[in-house]
This record gives structure tokens, C-alpha cells and sequence, in this order.
């Protein structure tokens, strides 16, 4: 039987109808931790949470699992008598759940309304259509408002109001102490110590985990001291004068075995969008085209001084001076060179005697 996504069944009363909205429901076969057998429940993802039924007209739920515990969810691949059937490991703080849903394609929308929830993003690594991604971000809407309308009990003093003095450290995280023993355990990898506001909002405190047949987790309290610095609370108190001294003093004192925290958040590497289909009008998310962006023309280099005139002109070669070339030439009558330079050419004397003699021919027409 397909589950139902975004349905409620509010009963005549009881407990049901004091629950958060429902997101998705359906029946699912579970084993928790102390186990012996999975049990087939109506379970119903109601904000954070999941409620399990004995049956879809239960008004009250038999067990109830809060996500806000939750360290990682993965597929499992171990077959059942049910072929169709498809299995998921759901690993929260306090143990394993392992859960069997109809079949692959349930699985797929239970793992992307759970991550929806938890996460309060789309997951975009699950194999599902565009109408249920635009269901899924409808429940990342509606459960992002049921957060910031509801009214707490007791409001938390907010990670933000504690004075930090100095440079902060890279590890630090303004999360609960809850949130950083989910952060740790959930990604072992990044280290294992990372700093917080304290619970009062006017202290610090250091988280750190290890392995010792399980997840061993330790809180430090770290407090500003009025002269100045900080100080790490335990039996000897270790005064420290920065932030980044609280953690050095740490990883010191445990030889190394504590690092900081540094989680590398995820990128995406593709550029995605979404917009309506024009036939059927449902929305699909796109992949923008990965081909690289044609590169702008090269415009040739600018000559200096090509758009407007020399400040100076080029400069000319000397004339030759004309006593240089009669003055370097020997007054020697055999020169050769003399006779080239004084001795005026055959034609130049036709021409000499052509021009007198046109001139005496003028003048005589005049007289």
C-alpha cells in the first residue's frame, strides 16, 4: 500500500489531533534498537517528528520518534522475503531503527520527506519526479513557518548574545549541546572537538567525542574572566588568554588525540533552476548548460601617441656644407676630384650657350 503524502487524519480527538501537520504517512515495518522483530505500524511524519499507530484510524500513538537526534539515513541492501519490498537504516543518537517500506519508489519519497524535515532543504541527490520535488519544497515551506511561529516553553538564550572577545576560532558553532554531539557523530571525519555558546548564554563550553565502544561525548565550560581572557573550568582551571588558546590547550593536553572541527560545507556543481512546463504547466527543475562562456574579443594594444601629432618632429639629417665639399678637395690642378666638382659637364655648356644666345636674340628684338 502507497503511502500518503501531505494527508491527515485528525480521528474525533485524543492524541492525534494535538499532533503537528502532517507531512506524509503510510505503513511501514520497523525494528528499533531493542527489537526482536519488525512490527507493521501506520507511521506519520508529523513535523519533526515520526508517530506510530497501530493501524490508520488509531487516534493515539503507540511510540513516537524524534528527529532531532538524527545521525544519518542509508539504504540497505539486504533482500527480503518480499521482493519488492526496500529497506533504509535510520540511525539516530540513541540507536538504529531499521525500516522496510513497500517498495524502492516509497523509499525514495520517505528518504526525501525525512531529509526535508531534518534538513529544511530539497535533498537533491534522490531519484524522484518534478511534482513530488515541488511537494517536497511545499513541506520545507511549511515546516520552516511551524518553527518560527511556535512558542516555545521556555525560550533558550540565543547563541549569538554570548560576548566573544578576540579572533573565533574556526571550530565554533552556535549550536546546542545536542546539535554538536549530532554534528560530531555525524561527521567523525572533521575532528572531534568544537566550541559553543554555553546553555546559560553567558559562557562557552567545548564539546568533544571519542570512540570507546561507542560514542564517549565530554563538555568543557569555558568562562571570560573580568581581567581579561578565559579560563577552561575544571579541578586545576587553565587560564588561557584567547579563544584559539582554549582550544590549543586542549589538543595539547590530550597529545593531539582532540582536534578541532572543520566541516567543509557542500557546494553544488551544477546551476539549477526551476520554472513551469508550458504544456502541463507542473514545475521542473533545470540544469543550466555547463558549456564554458565565449571569452570577450582582444582588442589590440593602444599605440601611445597614435591618435595625435608628434610633440616634436623627427629630426632632419644636416644639409651638407657646401664649403666642406670644396674646402676638404686639395687645390691640386690633377685631382680628379677638383675637376669633378669645378669643372662644369658638356651639357650644362650647350645648354649655358643655347640659353646666351636666346637672350641675344631678345634683346636685339627689342632694340
Amino acid at each position: 500500500m502507497a503511502a500518503a503524502p501531505v494527508r491527515q487524519r485528525p480521528g474525533p480527538g485524543g492524541t492525534r489531533a494535538q499532533l503537528p501537520p502532517c507531512y506524509y504517512e503510510g505503513y511501514l515495518e520497523k525494528r528499533g534498537p531493542k527489537e526482536q522483530a519488525p512490527r507493521r505500524l501506520w507511521t506519520s511524519l508529523c513535523g519533526n517528528a515520526l508517530y506510530f499507530f497501530n493501524n490508520s484510524k488509531d487516534t493515539h500513538y503507540v511510540e513516537k520518534m524524534d528527529l532531532s537526534g538524527f545521525v544519518s539515513l542509508k539504504d540497505d541492501c539486504s533482500r527480503d522475503r518480499n521482493l519488492e519490498a526496500a529497506r533504509l537504516i535510520l540511525r539516530m543518537k540513541d540507536g538504529e531503527t531499521r525500516i522496510t517500506t513497500p517498495n524502492l519508489e516509497s523509499r525514495e519519497l520517505w528518504k526525501g520527506f525525512l531529509y526535508s524535515v531534518i534538513d529544511l532543504n530539497v535533498p537533491s541527490n534522490l531519484t524522484l519526479l518534478p511534482g513530488q520535488l515541488q511537494m517536497l519544497k511545499e513541506v520545507v515551506d511549511k515546516e520552516r513557518s511551524r518553527r518560527r511561529n511556535r512558542t516555545p516553553t521556555r525560550a533558550p538564550p540565543s547563541p549569538l548574545s554570548v560576548p566573544l572577545v578576540g579572533e573565533i576560532p574556526p571550530c565554533f558553532r552556535p549550536v546546542s549541546r545536542t546539535e554538536a554531539e549530532v554534528l560530531l557523530e555525524r561527521h567523525p571525519d572533521c575532528g572531534n572537538m568544537l566550541l559553543r555558546p554555553g546553555r546559560d548564554g553567558s559562557s562557552l563550553a567545548v564539546t568533544t567525542r571519542q570512540d570507546l565502544n561507542g560514542s564517549v561525548f565530554r563538555h568543557y565550560r569555558v568562562t571570560q574572566r573580568d581581567q581579561g581572557g578565559y579560563v577552561i573550568d575544571v579541578e586545576n582551571p587553565i587560564p588561557c588568554a584567547t579563544l584559539h588558546d582554549v582550544i590549543n590547550a586542549l589538543v595539547e593536553k590530550t597529545a593531539g588525540t582532540l582536534q578541532p572541527f572543520l566541516l567543509e560545507e557542500p557546494y553544488e556543481e551544477n546551476i539549477t533552476y526551476v520554472s513551469a512546463n508550458d504544456e502541463n504547466g507542473e514545475m521542473i527543475l533545470h540544469t543550466a548548460p555547463t558549456s564554458p562562456l565565449p571569452k570577450p574579443p582582444v582588442l589590440p594594444p593602444k599605440q601611445v601617441g597614435a591618435d595625435r601629432w608628434p610633440s616634436s618632429p623627427p629630426p632632419r639629417s644636416p644639409a651638407p656644407d657646401r664649403r666642406l665639399l670644396t674646402s676638404s678637395v686639395p687645390a691640386s690642378p690633377t685631382n680628379p676630384m677638383r675637376r669633378l666638382i669645378l669643372s662644369p659637364s658638356p651639357l650644362a655648356h650647350s645648354l649655358n650657350e643655347e640659353l646666351k644666345m636666346k637672350l641675344e636674340k631678345r634683346r636685339a628684338s627689342q632694340d
